[in-house]
């Protein structure tokens, strides 16, 4: 697990960080920790590294604050764990509004920074990721947000819930196959993959996922694909 503490105020991130290195070495999890002085510092790193699993945010911060910074990054990244932690609860709606885990009032307490910490780790398992190279660095996806993959050349495109531009991965067509989960996608057509789990329902040319996309399915491939359909959700009921 890899978490972040963005806290200006070096008190509190000093103190933070140690409620965090005391989780780490009583749960026995493996975690990098890493902290931001500022907004602005973390969003540097950010751009060029984007596998973070939670961050702890300072909301009340010079230039760039903790909840501008998540705005910023639920933008393009929804699985990210949000905790805030302030001294100030006026900012509770807009919480809810970047869909964060938990808001910590100061002064914090060990057992509500641990508690923060195995609700995000619950969820993490519950949630499988895998990284991807993008132009922007490296970027953690969940898989189950995946609807489809597309071959592009030797790169691929992928389609996720309810977004209307696919994500560009520097990795190939096998590759990207590689790193997902088997039992969960299924090759549906030369140049795509797809998962079952988000599929609504299958036409004889095409695959119409739960959000209303669709994507091509081939006659070669189509009889295997909508036998794994239906035994996946056998499977799943």
């Amino acid at each position: 697990m890899k978490i972040a503490v963005i806290e200006d105020e070096k008190p509190h991130q000093d103190l933070l960080c140690h409620y965090l290195g005391q989780w780490r070495d009583k749960a026995g999890q493996p975690v990098c920790l890493e902290a931001f002085d500022s907004g602005e510092q973390f969003w540097f790193r950010y751009q060029e590294q984007k596998d973070y699993d939670v961050l702890f945010l300072d909301i009340q911060m010079p230039g760039m604050n903790g909840m501008d910074l998540a705005k910023q990054i639920r933008a393009s990244d929804k699985d990210i764990v949000l905790v805030f932690a302030t001294g100030d609860s006026a900012y509770l709606e807009e919480g809810y509004e970047v869909e964060a885990l938990h808001y910590l009032l100061k002064p914090l307490s060990q057992e509500k920074v641990e508690s923060c910490l195995e609700k995000a780790l619950q969820r993490r398992r519950q949630e499988r990721f895998v990284t991807f190279h993008t132009k922007d660095g490296i970027l953690k996806v969940s898989q189950d947000s995946i609807n489809y993959v597309e071959a592009r050349g030797r790169c691929c495109c992928i389609g996720r819930v309810g977004e209307q531009t696919a994500l560009e991965v520097r990795e190939n067509l096998s590759e990207v196959g590689d790193l997902l989960d088997g039992g969960e996608f299924i090759k549906c057509h030369r140049s795509f993959l797809c998962r079952l789990g988000n599929i609504h329902h299958i036409g004889r040319e095409d695959i119409f996922f739960d959000d209303g996309s669709a994507i091509p399915v081939s006659r070669r491939l189509y009889q295997q694909v909508n036998q794994r359909f239906i035994a996946y959700f056998r499977r799943e009921l």
